[in-house]
Formats: C-alpha cells, structure tokens, sequence
C-alpha cells in the first residue's frame, strides 16, 4: 500500500491557534483611593478597602474620644465600637454627607455613651485648632498686658479643664467638636443632627460660660498679685 494516512478523517491543517486567557484585573492600590471609591469598594465585600480607611482614620477617631473622655481605655473602647458600627452599617451608607463627617458622628455617640456611664470624666482643652474663616474668637476679656507664660500656665489649663468639664453636656460636645477639633458649623451640625443656627446657639453659650469663669479667675488672681505680702 502506498504511504497514505492512516487516519484519513484528520484534518490536513494544522492546529488552531490557542488564544491564552485574560489577565486578572490588577487589584486596586487601596491607599491611592479617595474616601468615595473606598466606600464603593467596601460596600462591594472587600474588606481590604475598609481596612485602609481605618488605617486613615484611626488616629483622629482615638483623639476626638480622647478629647470627650479623657481616659485612654475608654477612648481605644470607642473607637473600637465606633469602627466595628461602621464596619456593621458601610453597607448602608449613603453619599449624602462624607465618610468622614459620618464616621465622625458614630465615634461621637459611642464616646458619649460612654461618658454617661462615666460622669466624672476630666477633660483636657487646648487652644482651639479652629483654621475656618468663620471661625468664631473666644472674646475672653482683654489680659494682654499680662506675659504669655502666665495665660498657658498649668494653673490656668486646670481651671481652663475644669470650665469645660462643668459645661451641659450639649454645649460641651458642640464646643469640643467645632473650637478644639476644628469643625465647621455645618459639620458640627450634621454630626449631632442639629441646625446650623442650634450648632451657633450653644456654641455662643458655651463660649459665654467659658469667659465668665476665666474672667473670674483672672479677676482673683490679678487681685492676689497686687495684694502686698504678709509680714
């Protein structure tokens, strides 16, 4: 027999082609993401994504407990009540208002819950970090004739801490919110579910009180300084 094929139903070309699959997408580089497309991303079940926006808000989460607390483990308590309700909810989080202004109010009402349980808290205030530029001064009487070192002494930051610790409770969270962490009025607002004008209100009450006690304090210790020594 000749040298014919043994298999005559093979076909005489040769074999097609073989297209390789399609390369994955390449995962997205988390800490190159804004705040939206994070949200997006963890709302979709990936974790990875809520874990970089815990990483990028963790340390002003822990200072606004600190602030309203002033206990180091009630704080790390809240924050980590405040991260795991907004882990439990980021499914239901709407555009509405930012991620920020939202984790915000979670970390604020897990601090006060705590508070409440607490009510002999001391809270420490320092100069208002308030950059806004309508921001709001303090109007504290006019002591500028007396030397810096004397206004920011440890005496004064006690009665200063003391002031604030006195505060309602309402007065006292806006005041922290807008003149210690810097907020806007409408962030304050949107935070404690207030109007602008309730946010403004307390704000000014709070200031108020604020000045009628340094302004008795320094009244007195302006007294004591210009009465003459015992002999």
């Amino acid at each position: 027999m000749s040298g014919e094929p043994r298999d005559r139903g093979r076909a005489t070309g040769g074999a097609p082609p073989v297209t390789p699959p399609a390369a994955p997408p390449a995962p997205p580089r988390y800490p190159e993401q804004g705040d939206e497309e994070l949200v997006r991303i963890a709302q979709a079940g990936d974790t990875r994504a809520f874990d970089e926006l815990v990483k990028r808000y963790q340390e002003k989460v822990y200072r606004l407990s600190f602030k309203i607390l002033r206990h180091e483990q009630d704080a790390a308590e809240a924050l980590q009540d405040a991260f795991l309700s907004a882990f439990r909810g980021i499914r239901n989080f709407k555009a509405e208002s930012t991620f920020s202004t939202w984790l915000y109010r979670i970390a604020t009402n897990a601090s006060l819950m705590k508070y409440r349980k607490r009510r002999d808290n001391v809270f420490s205030l320092d100069q208002s970090q308030s950059h806004n530029e309508d921001a709001e001064p303090l109007q504290i009487p006019d002591w500028s004739t007396q030397p810096v070192k004397d206004l920011l002494d440890a005496e004064t930051r006690e009665v200063m801490e003391q002031a604030v610790r006195h505060l309602p409770e309402d007065l006292r969270t806006v005041f922290l919110l807008r003149d210690v962490e810097g907020l806007s009025n409408a962030e304050v607002a949107e935070i404690l579910e207030l109007s602008v004008a309730a946010v403004k209100s307390r704000l000014h009450r709070a200031r108020l009180s604020l000045r009628e006690r340094l302004n008795r304090y320094f009244s007195d210790k302006m007294t004591r300084k210009d009465r003459p020594p015992r002999t």
